[in-house]
């Protein structure tokens, strides 16, 4: 039975409410790791911090691999809805938890439970629209649910210890200086409980439902992209296409404020800066690419224009030095814009493939891309000179860049153009 349109955009404002929390809590770190490392180890060299840092952040990036896998292969056998439920559930109690330790290894633990709660709130809110709405309509969908969740990192930003205005805004009220980094982490741990509350009313999808009871068809079977070298091909390319999203994320945002000491940029900047400028970005590029292809009928050529738009601006990010702060915001402005194509990217995913293997490739490919940012890490780690990690960061940053584009670039070319196309079949 099809869905009333009423509970359709319900299930639409849900699904955008639960990535607006997710996003929230997954840029959480980039924008308070430097107050909560120093606060919980003191003062460290440079070099130390940039690997606490970027330690832990592969922490919660091998989560969310190994998450994507899971809540993906749950999402396909038992429904799309209980994932919502679950994934939600556990990176609230992390984040929670997480404001209360004290020491690297529990810091590490629990930013891999959060990160494997995080792998499942996107892909089980995109799976359940694309296939609750109409062909023509579904990309107004998802383009809605990715650009309200997007801005769940400016609220990040906003609440963050560095640099942020909620601070000004209630210290003569009560004289507290700035929010700390743990009430930052349980901010994003509550929220995430209180709309569990709205979620009691998800309806699952009824695609799903009709597969649901019929033992004969494979479900969540991992397998099924590895046997037929078409598909493979087809999820490896979903995966690529989206790479240099998370790259500048994780690498030229993330790293902002030391890649803007290389620059030589003429003031202080603050990663709660740049992921706030970055994220308001990224949430008009986001409204920006679905609404261009649903004009256009495009998922393909939307996704393409907007990489290669990207591409110009982070050359033009890593090579214009000595600027100042306020050019630097707009840099990560157009950065965010540009990588906009987030929401095209995960509903192309999600539409590439069969009902019975939906949630998978939906719940993977994004986490995969996600989780790359921890090899990519690594890689960047390690270009950096260990006595003065400065020096060699733009080098590092313009190698990772090219290779990244390159490979996204091709990606794309193969990729299959999905707009429109009938979901309501399975794999075999």
């Amino acid at each position: 039975m099809q869905s009333s349109p009423q509970k359709i955009w319900l299930l639409v404002l849900v699904a955008s409410l639960g990535y607006f929390v997710d996003i929230y809590d997954l840029i959480l770190f980039n924008v308070i790791k430097k107050e909560s490392i120093m606060d919980l180890f003191g003062h460290l060299p440079m070099e130390t911090l940039i690997a606490y840092e970027m330690n832990l952040f592969s922490y919660q990036m091998i989560g969310m691999l190994v998450g994507g896998i899971l809540w993906g292969i749950w999402g396909d056998k038992k429904g799309r809805v209980s994932v919502m439920f679950g994934s939600i559930t556990m990176y609230s109690l992390a984040n929670i938890a997480n404001a209360f330790a004290t020491d690297f290894t529990t810091y590490s633990i629990l930013r891999f439970v959060a990160g494997l709660g995080l792998a499942g709130e996107l892909g089980a809110g995109v799976t359940l629209v694309v296939e609750s709405m109409s062909k023509k309509n579904r990309g107004w969908g998802t383009m809605i649910i990715v650009t309200v969740g997007v801005c769940g990192a400016v609220v990040a930003s906003l609440v963050g210890t560095e640099g942020h205005i909620i601070a000004d805004w209630i210290y003569p009220l009560t004289g507290i200086k700035f929010l700390s980094w743990q009430v930052a982490y349980l901010m994003g741990g509550i929220m995430g409980l209180m709309l569990l509350v709205m979620r009691a009313g998800a309806l699952e999808s009824g695609m799903f439902r009709n597969i649901q009871a019929k033992d004969s068809i494979s479900k969540g079977n991992i397998a099924l992209f590895i046997r037929d070298k078409k598909r493979f091909f087809k999820y490896i390319n979903s995966i690529l296409i989206g790479l240099p999203i998370w790259m500048v994320v994780g690498i030229l945002v993330a790293q902002s404020d030391k890649i803007a000491l290389a620059l030589g940029v003429e003031g202080e900047v603050k990663v709660s800066d740049s992921i706030m400028f970055a994220y308001i970005g990224l949430s008009i590029g986001d409204f920006s690419s679905g609404f261009f292809s649903q004009i256009f009928k495009t998922r393909k050529k939307i996704i393409l224009a907007f990489q290669v738009i990207l591409f110009t601006i982070c050359i033009v990010y890593l090579f214009n030095k000595n600027v100042s702060v306020t050019y630097f915001k707009v840099m990560c402005l157009l950065l965010g814009f540009a990588s906009g194509y987030w929401a095209l990217f995960v509903t192309n995913a999600a539409e590439q493939f069969g009902t019975n293997i939906r949630s998978l490739a939906s719940n993977t490919v994004p986490n995969f891309v996600r989780g790359a940012v921890w090899p990519i890490s690594e890689l960047f780690k390690s270009m950096l000179p260990k006595d003065d990690p400065i020096s060699g960061i733009l080098s590092a940053s313009i190698s990772i860049t090219f290779a990244v584009f390159i490979v996204a670039f091709i990606a794309t070319y193969f990729t299959e153009e999905t707009f429109g196309k009938e979901l309501n079949y399975v794999e075999e």
